[in-house]
């Protein structure tokens, strides 16, 4: 069986393809000035009778227009049907009383607008001439949603399959403890959605949300582009008037507050190689407070940028991670503060210690003038540069109206950004930074990683749903069993050794997709080990390598990229047909290791070091047999990251059994691949593998 090594080139495609981030000079603090007179631009604003907000932002310079309808509304605790206020907002799209779903596809795409809905609102595009058009659809669907069965059902599948896949998503996991502990599952913030839930959930729902919720007096409407305020009443009375106020619940929840002292949450993911590192606890922190300017300051210095504290720290200077950072969130109901970063295992308490100190540097140690210079003059061209888009003007309307901001609340935002100091900004420290006092999350392989958590607190365990558990014993081996007995009914499920060793050559299509982009992909194997890979983007060959059997081309776009000895090493190894047939006969250490959980399988974990000094690691089915998943720790310009490879969807091909679907997963990208086509022992050209 192949091992698919080579996909390593796809997924390095999309590392070198990256755009080349200009360095920063450091040499010389920015001078600090005086704050640059803006122009926000204006903005109009009426209220209708039945209480509907409108602002109106006029921009001529395209002949477009659109319409945003913001519904401001408490958070809801959504109890045993979690989800259904999302998945009801989703719903509204997919038919009216007067449209199906597809009708409004079409009528939507004939004028070559965008119409959109979600829980808190809708939002309709197009050009100024089809305004009246995309009104009338826009208003169908917020007056008559028709929430076919059928569609939820769609959706719900859909929901399903998705939290399906978080189940085994580090991040998500991640994500989802921190929700629970930090807000807890009695608020909303902390409440989760589960395959239960979703099942639950039906039209009655939604339909009820939509009755209680979608009412004018609650509702702000941001109308942007070619447009004047005149028409922009004309066409609100015309289409919102009729739109019927009513009253709205409200609910009021317990403040979240920061643990007394820190938490070490674990979540035990046996088949990770690297860990995701939460550090994150509740702020009272309200949009446009007093203190909103100087802790964003505070926090770009921390964690907030790509030349910040935390980056330095973990990344440019101990190469722990691909980034690590922090935000400090505003919220009028309750904010946070999170410091992330992915990491290999065997530095997750190296990390953790790293991301300590730099909380309580920031908090003990005055900020440079130098730092902080940077981060101002970096903020105030980010405000700046968004003043480009009319759509921000709006954002700011509905903000300043939504949070009872000053009326010059954005007009001073510069002026008030330059006033910070050093002060300031050891005072938002003080306020919002507590690194004694904070949920230290970690999703990772507890084997590997859980003695060296101690060192900061009790060490607690956690399901992926933020349940508290007892730590599991890992599951012993067999007595006696050996990484070789592993190989050979791995061999066997694929179809046995003399059929194995009865193939000469394999020949595989495949496609995949890679950001918004249509892969093809061509390999072709020779025994023992040569190799041909070429990977096509609308025709075009983005990537081709070649394995003579000793000498190796890898081209990214025609260029040919550095090929070291210990790649040429590697690439005889594990190019092979079936790389397990051989690896007892040839110089490669394989260790049997424990067994851990792939899903919902149980797997035998194999570490394999590979003649190129690398090592990776390989899970097969302790019931199938069958190769699972792979996964390597790989450097890059960039730093480290792992890369995982699963193997599903198994196919008989002539007798031998082949993964027909893989997953790749490197950093936060993942890319999916479906085989198409697989032919064995066909006549090859004889120049299929020539270096030239």
């Amino acid at each position: 069986m192949k091992t698919f090594k080579q996909y390593i080139f796809l997924v390095l495609l999309v590392v070198f393809s990256t755009a080349t981030i200009a360095q920063i000079d450091r040499t010389h603090a920015p001078k600090p000035g005086p704050a640059p007179e803006i122009n926000l631009g204006k903005y109009e604003h009426f209220e209708m009778k039945n209480g509907l907000k409108v602002f109106v932002v006029e921009n001529h310079k395209i002949p477009r227009v659109s319409f945003n309808l913001r519904i401001e509304r408490d958070p809801i605790l959504e109890g045993e049907k979690a989800g259904f206020v999302t998945i009801a907002g989703d719903l509204m799209r997919t038919g009216t009383t007067n449209r199906t779903k597809s009708q409004i596809d079409e009528e939507i795409d004939f004028i070559a607008a965008s119409l959109s809905t979600s829980s808190t609102g809708i939002f309709a595009s197009s050009l100024t001439k089809h305004q009246d058009k995309l009104l009338e659809l826009m208003t169908d669907v917020l007056y008559n949603p028709s929430f076919p069965d059928d569609e939820l059902e769609k959706l719900k599948k859909q929901t399903i399959s998705g939290l399906a896949a978080a189940k085994d998503d580090p991040n998500s996991i991640a994500a989802n403890v921190q929700n629970t502990l930090v807000f807890g599952k009695t608020h909303p913030y902390g409440e989760l959605m589960t395959e239960e839930n979703v099942e639950k959930i039906n039209v009655d729902d939604c339909r009820s949300y939509y009755s209680t919720y979608f009412k004018p007096n609650i509702s702000y409407l941001a109308i942007v582009g070619d447009i004047n305020v005149k028409e922009a009443k004309k066409i609100a009375q015309k289409y919102f008037e009729k739109w019927e106020p009513g009253d709205v619940p409200s609910f009021q929840y317990e403040q979240p507050a920061a643990p007394e002292k820190t938490v070490v949450a674990l979540v035990d993911r046996p088949s990770s190689v690297q860990s995701v590192i939460r550090i994150s606890y509740a702020v009272t922190l309200k949009p446009g407070s007093q203190n909103a300017i100087p802790s964003s300051v505070m926090n770009h210095i921390l964690g907030g940028s790509f030349s910040s504290r935390l980056m330095q720290n973990l990344r440019e200077d101990k190469a722990f991670t691909y980034g690590a950072r922090s935000s400090l969130s505003p919220d009028k109901l309750v904010g946070s503060f999170t410091a992330s970063a992915s990491v290999r295992n065997e530095v997750t308490d190296s990390a953790v210690y790293e991301f300590l100190y730099e909380l309580k540097r920031i908090e003990n140690e005055k900020v440079t003038e130098e730092d902080l210079n940077a981060s101002k003059a970096y903020m105030t061209g980010s405000f700046a540069r968004s003043l480009e888009s009319p759509q921000t003007i709006a954002r700011f309307a509905l903000n300043t109206a939504i949070y009872g901001l000053s009326e010059d609340y954005y007009a001073n935002y510069l002026k008030n950004l330059n006033a910070v100091s050093t002060d300031n900004i050891q005072q938002m420290a003080d306020t919002y930074i507590q690194p004694d006092g904070a949920y230290i999350v970690v999703v990772g392989k507890a084997a590997e990683i859980s003695e060296g958590l101690k060192k900061f607190g009790e060490v607690q365990y956690y399901d992926i749903y933020g349940n508290r558990v007892e730590p599991s014993d890992a599951q012993p081996l067999p007595e006696g069993l050996a990484a070789g007995e592993v190989y050979a009914a791995y061999v066997s499920a694929l179809g046995g050794r003399e059929k194995l060793e009865g193939v000469k050559n394999i020949s595989t299509t495949m496609k995949a997709e890679m950001m918004g982009q249509l892969l093809d992909l061509k390999l072709v194997q020779e025994a023992p080990n040569k190799m041909k890979q070429e990977i096509e983007m609308n025709g075009m060959v983005v990537n081709k390598v070649v394995f003579d059997g000793t000498e190796m081309i890898n081209e990214q776009m025609g260029n040919r990229m550095p090929v070291d000895e210990n790649m040429k090493k590697e690439m005889a190894s594990e190019s092979g047909l079936f790389p397990e047939l051989y690896y007892a006969k040839s110089e490669i250490k394989s260790d049997l290791t424990g067994i851990e959980k792939i899903g919902e399988e149980n797997a035998y974990v194999i570490t394999v070091m590979l003649p190129g000094g690398s090592k990776k690691t390989a899970y097969y089915s302790v019931e199938t047999g069958l190769k699972l998943r792979s996964s390597k720790v790989i450097d890059t310009p960039q730093g480290s990251a792992t890369q995982i490879t699963d193997y599903g969807n198994y196919k008989e091909v002539d007798g031998i059994m082949f993964p027909f679907e893989i997953v790749q997963k490197f950093g936060p990208q993942e890319f999916k691949t479906e085989v198409l086509t697989i032919e064995l022992n066909k006549e090859l050209p004889a120049d299929t593998f020539r270096i030239e």
